[in-house]
């Protein structure tokens, strides 16, 4: 099981725009990781509070195969100068041990992570993990 990250950004709080971005951050999701939803355990998504036109699960749970998926939402942490109109979204997936993770970040999302935008060597991340315990 490995956990996958990622975020995008809307232009206005609306049901529309939101479907919009939700909808591009989970294609783009399951394309670059070669990911089913049939493998996903959940998936959490946090919205800014600056969002509330439409929970970004509800968009989600429309899609083939999500109908299943654990899905959950909440409202991100407000920051004094953090990035607005945001939606994040954590995924927890059964991912083949050779697979390399692609964390999603989207739009002006793009910039809280520049790092984590491109493709991740999965056993760099487990060396990370083993290298701290």
């Amino acid at each position: 099981m490995q956990a996958i990250r990622g975020a995008t950004t809307v232009s206005e709080n609306t049901v529309e725009a939101m479907r919009e971005a939700v909808m591009e951050l989970l294609d783009e999701l399951e394309k670059r990781n070669q990911l089913h939803p049939t493998d996903m355990i959940s998936v959490t998504f946090s919205a800014t509070s600056d969002l509330d036109a439409i929970f970004p699960a509800a968009i989600a749970r429309h899609r083939p195969h999500w109908d299943n998926v654990s899905m959950i939402d909440v409202q991100q942490m407000y920051v004094p100068g953090s990035l607005e109109k945001c939606i994040r979204i954590l995924v927890h997936a059964y991912i083949k041990s050779s697979a390399t993770i692609s964390h999603i970040y989207l739009r002006h999302a793009s910039t809280l992570r520049p790092d984590w935008n491109l493709p991740q060597p999965l056993q760099a991340s487990q060396s990370t993990i083993e290298s701290k315990v």
